[in-house]
């Protein structure tokens, strides 16, 4: 396969992109220890730049997400476990100060700014105040005392959509992340305008695994793959795909959504009948910002696993010793793995623009295959957004013919999420219960999605409309044989 060159007028997503699927198809052919150094110069020949100041460090940026393209931190002597990573190459030349003066300054005599400034950081030019960014400490104060509203906030986008605090920069303006408040949720990799924020990928050791004969490998597709792929791609097709790339099979997660329905609506009622307000713990974004920022409410958290780790259990009383990796919208899903690798889950988890990158490696063309596959309810396919866990839990509760009067907070994005928690710690949520979604509208709009937005959620209603009415307790009954323990450890 020939080496794609990037080109002037190539997005953050493009790039990430063929990145990912150069790496992709030299580890199908075996050849990636030995060909990756030179495959930032196949990708940038230069001699012009296309999108950074010079060839060099549009080399060096490939250069960096060609390791995390294999798992590895971007740079060797900084390397850290966490799934959100940063590349300093793509972060160093954020043009944007925090505080900055706009054309509104009158350059007023009574130089409130200026007296508001405890670093000396403001002085007054011939036009207009301004402010040394070598001094500011971004307090604030000289936004707030303008009487003209001429100082702007313009808060780095990866640091504002962080809802937790996480990121911070050091001296010379490059991005940190605190380990330790880190939810993984994503939000500053969808936000940053250079792709100085990205995650670390399974892919190449999913590749390794499926090239093994001695494994036997099965991937699990997310709910939120209805329409990723276009609106005449079912899950059926998809499959068949998948098994092209090498896969021994393919089973869709919505199966374990019906079962995790089932084990949350039974934990739900008993709850409810003991005054106890529980959350969901589907989404591993809402999980890590319950366990690291509010530690005193994880005893609420729901015990039942995830939809992923359900399937994954599946699979493996399927197919005893087998791989089971999932496939979905969400980054958190792989520090998820990490965190549970002894429960007996999944094993690996990849984002549908990786599956993607893998597929094009190969040359596979997905619309030309066909088949027919549906493992869940379509209330289990809507666990993919907002208030869908929810409308399956209630469902679940009506097919057992229990009666309760539950309400439920639907939290609708992170910052949804945090209010409703602290209004949780101090005794004041009204609802009993809770449903977390880190991602605004769901699964559907996770940072690892190949399409968002409208688009999107046309071809996933298309999809959508070719569902078979079966019930929550068709899958379970279904799987009941099989025992599956529906409740982590710890």
């Amino acid at each position: 396969m020939e080496t794609n060159m990037l080109q002037v007028d190539d997005n953050i997503g493009t790039i990430k992109h063929e990145v990912l699927k150069e790496v992709a198809a030299l580890a199908f052919k075996g050849e990636l220890e030995t060909k990756q150094e030179q495959l930032p110069y196949e990708m940038i020949p230069g001699p012009n730049a296309h999108f950074r100041c010079c060839i060099y460090k549009e080399r060096e940026i490939i250069r960096q997400r060609i390791r995390l393209a294999q798992g590895q931190s971007p740079v060797p002597d900084k390397d850290n476990k966490n799934i959100v990573q940063v590349v300093p190459a793509a972060c160093e030349e954020c043009p944007i100060a925090r505080f900055v003066v706009t054309d509104n300054c009158q350059k007023c005599v009574g130089k409130r700014c200026q007296n508001a400034c405890n670093f000396g950081a403001i002085t007054m030019l011939a036009d207009r105040a301004h402010i040394d960014p070598m001094k500011c400490k971004e307090c604030g104060k000289c936004s707030q005392a303008c009487p003209y509203n001429a100082i702007a906030d313009l808060t780095r986008p990866c640091k504002k959509s962080c809802p937790v605090d996480a990121i911070s920069m050091d001296e010379n303006g490059v991005v940190v992340i605190d380990e330790e408040k880190c939810i993984s949720c994503g939000n500053c990799i969808k936000n940053c305008p250079f792709g100085a924020l990205s995650d670390r990928s399974f892919m190449v050791d999913v590749i390794n695994l499926i090239k093994d004969p001695n494994s036997e490998v099965y991937a699990m597709v997310a709910p939120a793959v209805e329409g990723q792929f276009g609106a005449g791609i079912t899950t059926g097709i998809l499959g068949e795909a998948i098994k092209e790339l090498g896969f021994d099979g393919m089973y869709e997660v919505a199966l374990g959504a019906d079962l995790v329905a089932a084990a949350e609506a039974e934990e739900w009622s008993e709850a409810y009948k003991e005054g106890k307000k529980m959350t969901t713990s589907c989404c591993p974004a809402f999980v890590n910002m319950i366990r690291k920022h509010f530690p005193t409410l994880f005893d609420h958290v729901s015990t039942t696993v995830s939809p992923m780790q359900a399937t994954a259990k599946v699979i493996k009383k399927l197919h005893p010793g087998a791989v089971a990796v999932f496939v979905g919208p969400c980054i958190a899903k792989k520090g998820e793995v990490l965190d549970n690798v002894a429960e007996g889950g999944a094993d690996y988890a990849l984002t549908f623009d990786e599956l993607y990158a893998m597929m094009n490696a190969k040359n596979i063309e997905v619309s030309s295959f066909g088949g027919n596959l549906q493992q869940g309810s379509i209330y289990a396919k809507n666990f993919a957004v907002s208030g869908g866990v929810t409308a399956s839990v209630v469902e679940a509760l009506k097919e057992t013919n229990v009666d309760a009067n539950i309400t439920v907070k639907q939290c609708n994005g992170a910052v949804e999420c945090k209010k409703a928690l602290m209004m949780l710690r101090v005794g004041k949520l009204p609802e009993d219960f809770m449903e977390g979604m880190s991602c605004e509208g769901g699964c559907v709009n996770g940072p690892g999605n190949i399409l968002t937005g409208r688009i999107a959620e046309q071809n996933r209603k298309k999809v959508l409309s070719k569902a078979d009415d079966r019930k929550i307790y068709d899958t379970v009954d279904t799987y009941k044989p099989y025992d599956i323990h529906m409740h982590r450890s710890k």
